[in-house]
């Protein structure tokens, strides 16, 4: 059953409303922050989780911490490889038009655009989600890694899909 043009652009808007509210809810958080706690401060103090807050250097979660520049343009590289695929290409891979992707694409490019705000304006990004041994993340982050989990569960789908056909 073909498309119907008004699900391209429905579900376009929808990618972008997803989009747009996790960056501002990821900025709010992050100047409130910013506002009120100080580097290194955590509430409480101990226990699994906390709120503390980190200037990051790194990617998601602290990973290549001090790589800012080659992170930036990864950053910038997957925004706009996002937004190609997402208004140009999909419409070539049929089994990966669905609602769930473009949700999916819609946490991953706010939580790249929220850092890439951090990034550009203060040269870092500002953490502030301790959970027990975990390195102290951020909205953006928990968003790209939503994302990703969710792309990943329909490309194991159309896997075994074309598999079962074969």
């Amino acid at each position: 059953m073909p498309k119907r043009p008004y699900y391209n652009l429905k579900w376009n808007i929808i990618f972008l409303l997803v989009a747009a509210i996790v960056i501002v809810l990821d900025q709010v958080t992050k100047t409130w922050l910013q506002n009120h706690m100080v580097p290194g401060q955590s509430v409480p103090e101990t226990g699994f989780f906390r709120i503390v807050y980190a200037q990051n250097t790194g990617a998601a979660f602290s990973i290549f911490y001090g790589k800012a520049a080659i992170l930036t343009y990864v950053s910038i590289s997957g925004t706009l490889l996002i937004l190609v695929y997402n208004f140009l290409l999909e419409r070539y891979f049929p089994d990966f038009q669905t609602r769930w992707n473009k949700v999916a694409l819609g946490f991953i490019l706010s939580g790249t655009v929220g850092n890439l705000i951090d990034r550009f304006t203060l040269h870092y990004v500002r953490d502030f989600i301790s959970a027990g041994p975990w390195p102290v993340f951020n909205i953006a982050d928990s968003a790209i890694v939503v994302g990703v989990i969710m792309f990943a569960l329909t490309v194991l789908r159309v896997s075994l899909k074309t598999s079962h056909e074969k």
